[in-house]
């Protein structure tokens, strides 16, 4: 490795190290020529805009040689690659800097700034928010950034970065694949295979297609954004609508790379179509928008959200992102993907699916972690927890995958495979060769697109529903299977979201919706129950507290429904005064609830005694940290 750089990002400081045998080139032709007699190999196609290749000439030598093809007439712009210390995954600067300055600046300051650093200004976001992007009289663009971060009116610079994402699916040999189509119909065995799964531990997409009496809308457009798409493939024969390349910016969508075939199967479990061989997926009849190229920059996360809400998709899914704790989205990402979820579909939102990912860690993939798309985790053919799959309070919903048995997708036909010594194996779990143009998958790749596809009848159903009535109708209808330890006050698991995404009732729910079905609440029923049906009728006595005095604090809730919850169960066990605190955190509701209202703070003290042996947990709160 090289020379060490430490940069600004979502997450704090980083520390970079320049790689001493990669650099990225940017040239006219997209592609540099492999006969360039410095060039030791193609290493990756696009990053950022960028061809990364490596050179012959390693270490000390690397410096000189990325010069003289600076110097080249094909070569528009070139790089250093960089690495996070321990890691080899390439990092690319885009030459883009997000700059925000401290508030008071102004205009004529801002340029003097950019001026001084040879900055030339992209886009002014806000009156504080600038997007410059380096010159020819730039320093190098993480260079420029550090060195801003000291100036007086700058409060942030962050250099934008380009990165391979993950993506989400499991390719080794050793995993338990599985066969035909379980997910949508669990019949309890694999037909051709000696292997018992567990009896209606699905995604009931079959009940929903009954319930239908369709299988879904053709006005419906489903993207897909993702690498390695099978245009030719026959399950996608006729559903093929509006492609695009984010990285060449044509509808000339890249083909035949090895090193990308992961969109084609993801694609097909959302929306294979019914042509009378193959598979089917989840929503046979809604149409297919592939959108290829993968990008961690913040051009390109714009780009392709903007993409979908200029084409009136309905909904994406994306089997990919990042759980790199040093690479959390930005606040540009994260605009990007809230201005699609709230803007797109003529106002109703896009809906967004992402996957959680398959580390198996504590929390979850930073895209899936955003508030309006539906974060979407894996369980099995038994019912149980996929244990790659990433867990965590954001996840909202899982659908089966493999852990147990996996499923059956369409392959590229450039697809490689994996193990190829064992024959069919590279394709099929136990060997068997049941077509040579589909394989067995899972992940929550596979997960996330079956998802995706119900959503596609959810809104085949109820074509008025916004991005997040849907996500809310997943969540409600959702089966909770595990321990029902598993689930808190709110019915949300860290390991299941909501639950494992039934198919049936979401669609039974939607139409509910749309027909304005009113279910009339009894006297018998908790408020528990009558918002799972979406519907109720509260009584209130509303007060204004002031800020003096003390109480005891259980929680802080996002979702007024479950405000509702607590208050009705804590009125019932304590006969006390509840006062519910609203606030904003980070652009987002947050509602605090305290239990009695005491002048005294040992009054408080006693009461959250009498609370814990009751087993409620909380803490004292005095009320006028509440405006806090």
């Amino acid at each position: 490795m090289g020379k060490k750089i430490t940069v600004r990002s979502a997450k704090g400081a980083i520390k970079l190290e320049k790689s001493d045998k990669y650099v990225a080139l940017k040239t006219k032709t997209h592609s540099f020529s492999e006969k360039e007699k410095s060039i030791e190999k193609k290493a990756r196609q696009n990053l950022g805009g960028f061809e990364v290749v490596e050179l012959k000439k390693k270490g000390d030598g690397l410096d000189k040689e990325l010069d003289k093809l600076r110097k080249k007439n094909t070569v528009n712009v070139g790089s250093h690659i960089y690495h996070v210390e321990g890691s080899d995954k390439p990092i690319v600067p885009t030459g883009e800097i997000f700059i925000v300055f401290h508030e008071g600046t102004n205009e004529e300051e801002q340029l003097i700034v950019l001026d001084e650093y040879h900055l030339e200004l992209v886009e002014r976001r806000n009156e504080n928010r600038v997007i410059a992007k380096v010159t020819p009289l730039s320093s190098n663009p993480l260079k420029v950034a550090a060195a801003m971060e000291s100036y007086p009116l700058v409060k942030l610079a962050e250099p934008d970065l380009d990165i391979p994402l993950d993506e989400y699916a499991f390719f080794e040999p050793e995993d338990h694949l599985y066969e035909h189509q379980w997910h949508l119909q669990n019949p309890g065995f694999v037909v051709d295979f000696n292997r018992r799964l567990k009896k209606g531990a699905d995604s009931k997409v079959v009940d929903a297609w009954k319930r239908l009496d369709s299988f879904g809308s053709e006005n419906i457009k489903l993207g897909i954004i993702d690498n390695g798409f099978d245009l030719s493939h026959p399950d996608f024969e006729g559903k093929i609508v509006d492609p695009y390349d984010l990285w060449n910016r044509s509808s000339h969508v890249l083909q035949g790379d090895p090193v990308f075939t992961h969109g084609t199967p993801c694609a097909s479990v959302a929306i294979a179509g019914l042509n009378g061989s193959g598979i089917v997926g989840s929503a046979p009849k809604a149409r297919f928008v592939p959108i290829s190229g993968t990008s961690f920059d913040w051009r390109a996360t714009e780009e392709m959200f903007k993409y979908c809400t200029d084409n009136n998709l309905d909904i994406v899914s994306c089997s990919w992102g990042s759980t790199d704790p040093r690479f959390d989205l930005n606040s540009i990402k994260k605009d990007a993907i809230s201005k699609a979820a709230k803007e797109g579909r003529n106002g109703k939102g896009l809906v967004i699916c992402y996957a959680a990912g398959n580390e198996g860690l504590d929390y979850i993939n930073f895209y899936a972690a955003h508030p309006d798309v539906i974060a979407v985790g894996a369980c099995t053919s038994q019912d149980e927890h996929a244990t790659y799959s990433n867990q965590g309070r954001e996840l909202d919903i899982v659908a089966p995958s493999n852990g147990d048995w996996p499923i059956t997708a369409a392959r590229a036909w450039w697809d490689e495979g994996v193990g190829s010594e064992f024959g069919n194996f590279k394709y099929w779990r136990d060997g068997q060769n049941r077509s040579p143009q589909h394989k067995h998958f899972g992940g929550t790749s596979s997960a996330c697109p079956l998802v995706a596809g119900i959503c596609a009848l959810v809104l085949s159903a109820n074509p008025d529903l916004t991005a997040k009535q849907v996500k809310e109708v997943l969540c409600r209808t959702a089966d909770k299977i595990g321990d029902p330890s598993e689930y808190d006050d709110q019915g949300h698991s860290k390991k299941f979201g909501y639950g494992r995404v039934n198919a049936d009732r979401a669609v039974a729910e939607a139409i509910r919706m749309r027909d304005g079905v009113e279910t009339t609440p009894t006297n018998e029923m908790t408020v528990e129950d009558m918002i799972k049906m979406g519907r109720g009728i509260f009584r209130f006595n509303v007060q204004s507290q002031k800020p003096e005095g003390f109480g005891v604090q259980i929680g802080a809730f996002a979702k007024y429904g479950n405000v509702l919850i607590q208050v009705e169960k804590l009125q019932k066990k304590f006969s006390l005064p509840i006062i519910v605190s609203i606030n904003e955190l980070n652009g987002i509701t947050v509602y605090k609830i305290v239990v009695g209202a005491f002048v005294e703070k040992r009054d408080a003290d006693e009461l959250k005694k009498q609370m814990k042996e009751a087993g409620v947990a909380g803490f004292v709160r005095n009320f006028k940290d509440l405006l806090v």
